[in-house]
C-alpha cells in the first residue's frame, strides 16, 4: 500500500498532493512499469480521505498518460519512452555568489543610459490610456507597423535628421538586430558586405551568421576609406556616418558624397546607414543623415529608440529605398510586425503629444553636463592620453600613452572596482597599432562617480607606473 504524506494545511488540495507524489514516484522509477496501484477505495481507506479525492488524483494521472485503467483489473503504471525528469537542485552559497553579476564601483559602460530621469509617470499614464481607450490594440495590425507610429516616426526623422521618406517606406521591428535580418531577405547571399573596421560587432556577427561574406574596411580621418572600399569589390556598405561606432568620427560632407557616388555607380550597390545615437550631439548643429542628401534611392536607413528612450524599448525602424520596398511588399508582405501594438501605441502617443521631444531635450542637457564633467576629470592624465570622438554620443574614446597592454589595464582595473571597455574587441581585423584604447561611457554614472572613478583610475596608473616615460 502506498504511504503518502499529506498536509491538510497546505495550499495544495489533497488530490493534488496525492497526484504529485505518485507522479514523482513514477518519474524516479520507484514505481516500475505495469506496477498495479491500490484501488481507489483501498487507498482512500489507507490515507483516511474520501474516495472522490483518490479518483481525482488518478484521473489526472490518466489524462497525463502516467497510468492506465484496465477494465475489471485496476490501475497500472504506463510505459513512458524518453521521459524527461526535472531535478531542482539547490545552489550552494558559493555557486549563488558566482551566479551573481559582478558589481563594480565605477562601470564606464558605453552601452548604458541614465534611467533615473526616465519619465516613468508619463509612461505609466500613456500605458493606462492605451489599454483603456482602444480595444482594437489586441487585434493584429499592419505588417509593417501601425500607420500612426510610422507617420509619427517619418515626421520626427524628417524634422530631426533630414530623412526623406513616406510612412509607407518605414518598417517597424523589434530592434536593429531583427531589421538587419529582414534586410537579408532582400540582399542576395552572394553580395559582399563592407564594414567599417573597427565596427559594430553585433551587426558583423549577424551578417556572418546569415551567411554573408564581409570585408573589413579600415578608417581614415574622414571615416570609411574609399580607396579600400573600391578595392574590396563590395556591393553593400554598412556605415555609421553621424557618429562612427566605436571611434566616434563624424563623416564630413566630402566623404558622404564620395560614398553616395560609389553607391550610384552600380545598380545593385546600397548603403546601410545605422544612425545609432544621432540624438546626442554636444557642439554645433545636428549632422543630417546620409539618406537625406542621397541623390538616388541608395540608402537603407535604420535607427532605434534604445538610446533615446530606454534599452528595453525594443523598437527599431527602417526606411527602405523604393526598389527594395517594392520587392519587400511583393514577395515578403507575409512577415508580421514583431512589436506589440500596445507598445507601438504608447510610443506613438509619447512622440505625438510632445513627451519625446521634452525627454530628449532634458537628456541632452543632462548628458552634456556629464560629458563635460568626464572631460574635465580626464584632464588629470595631461599628456599621457589622447581623446577622440568627444562631441557626440554617450562615451568618449581615450588612448593612453603607455607600454602596457589593453587587457592588462582592464584586468587590473577590475581588481580595483573599475570596469573598462577596450577598443580591440570591436575590430574585425586586429590593428597594428596596439596603443591601449578605451570607450569611456558616462551615461549611467553621476557627476561625482565620474570624477571619483577617473581619479581612482589615475591612481592605479600611478601606482603601477604605467605612464609612458
Amino acid at each position: 500500500m502506498l504511504t503518502i504524506p499529506l498536509n491538510v494545511k497546505s495550499k495544495h488540495p489533497l488530490y493534488e498532493q496525492i497526484y504529485l507524489h505518485i507522479k514523482k514516484e513514477i518519474q524516479s522509477g520507484a514505481l516500475p512499469v505495469q506496477t498495479k496501484l491500490p484501488s481507489t477505495r483501498g487507498l482512500a481507506n489507507h490515507l483516511q480521505v474520501s474516495r472522490n479525492t483518490i479518483e481525482q488524483a488518478y484521473a489526472q494521472l490518466i489524462s497525463e498518460g502516467y497510468i492506465e485503467s484496465k477494465q475489471k483489473s485496476g490501475y497500472y503504471i504506463c510505459q513512458i519512452n524518453g521521459l524527461a525528469e526535472y531535478h531542482q537542485t539547490k545552489l550552494t552559497a558559493k555557486q549563488l555568489k558566482a551566479e551573481k553579476r559582478k558589481v563594480y564601483s565605477y562601470d564606464f559602460s558605453p552601452f548604458s543610459v541614465d534611467l533615473t530621469h526616465f519619465p516613468y509617470h508619463t509612461w505609466r499614464q500613456l500605458s493606462k490610456n492605451c489599454l483603456t481607450q482602444d480595444e482594437n490594440l489586441f487585434l493584429l495590425g499592419h505588417n509593417q507597423g501601425d500607420d500612426r507610429l510610422r507617420h509619427a516616426i517619418s515626421d520626427y526623422l524628417h524634422q530631426s535628421r533630414g530623412v526623406r521618406c513616406t510612412e509607407e517606406q518605414l518598417i517597424i521591428g523589434a530592434g536593429v538586430d531583427y531589421l538587419l535580418q529582414l534586410i537579408s531577405i532582400l540582399i542576395p547571399r552572394n553580395q559582399l558586405i563592407a564594414m567599417e573596421n573597427p565596427s559594430y560587432m553585433r551587426a558583423y556577427r549577424i551578417f556572418k551568421g546569415l551567411g554573408y561574406q564581409t570585408a573589413a574596411i579600415d578608417l581614415d580621418n574622414m571615416g570609411i576609406s574609399m580607396e579600400k572600399l573600391y578595392q574590396s569589390n563590395a556591393s553593400i556598405a554598412y556605415v555609421t556616418p553621424s557618429h562612427q561606432y566605436p571611434i566616434g568620427i563624424v563623416m564630413p560632407i566630402k566623404r558622404r558624397m564620395e560614398l553616395l557616388q560609389w553607391a550610384c555607380e552600380e545598380e545593385n550597390r546600397y548603403i546601410i546607414e545605422d544612425d545609432h545615437d544621432s540624438e546626442f550631439r554636444y557642439t554645433g548643429k545636428p549632422i543630417p543623415s546620409l539618406q537625406g542628401i542621397a541623390p538616388q534611392d541608395k540608402v537603407i536607413y535604420i535607427g532605434t529608440f534604445s538610446r533615446a528612450i530606454a534599452p528595453a524599448i525594443r523598437v527599431g525602424y527602417m526606411v527602405l529605398p523604393t526598389p527594395l520596398l517594392a520587392q519587400y511588399q511583393s514577395e515578403y508582405s507575409y512577415y508580421s510586425c514583431t512589436v506589440s501594438r500596445i507598445d507601438q501605441a504608447i510610443i506613438t502617443n509619447f512622440i505625438q503629444e510632445g513627451y519625446f521631444e521634452r525627454h530628449l531635450n532634458r537628456m541632452r542637457k543632462l548628458y552634456k553636463t556629464k560629458h563635460d564633467t568626464l572631460m574635465q576629470a580626464l584632464g588629470i592624465f595631461k599628456d599621457n592620453m589622447e581623446i577622440c570622438g568627444e562631441n557626440a554620443g554617450l562615451y568618449v574614446v581615450v588612448k593612453f600613452k603607455t607600454n602596457v597592454t589593453e587587457d592588462l589595464i582592464i584586468e587590473e582595473a577590475k581588481k580595483n572596482g573599475i570596469r573598462l571597455y577596450g577598443l580591440l574587441e570591436h575590430y574585425i581585423q586586429k590593428p597594428t597599432d596596439n596603443t591601449p584604447t578605451f570607450l569611456i561611457g558616462f551615461a549611467n554614472l553621476s557627476e561625482f562617480e565620474l570624477q571619483k572613478g577617473i581619479h581612482e583610475l589615475y591612481e592605479l596608473f600611478k601606482q603601477k607606473n604605467w605612464f609612458h616615460l
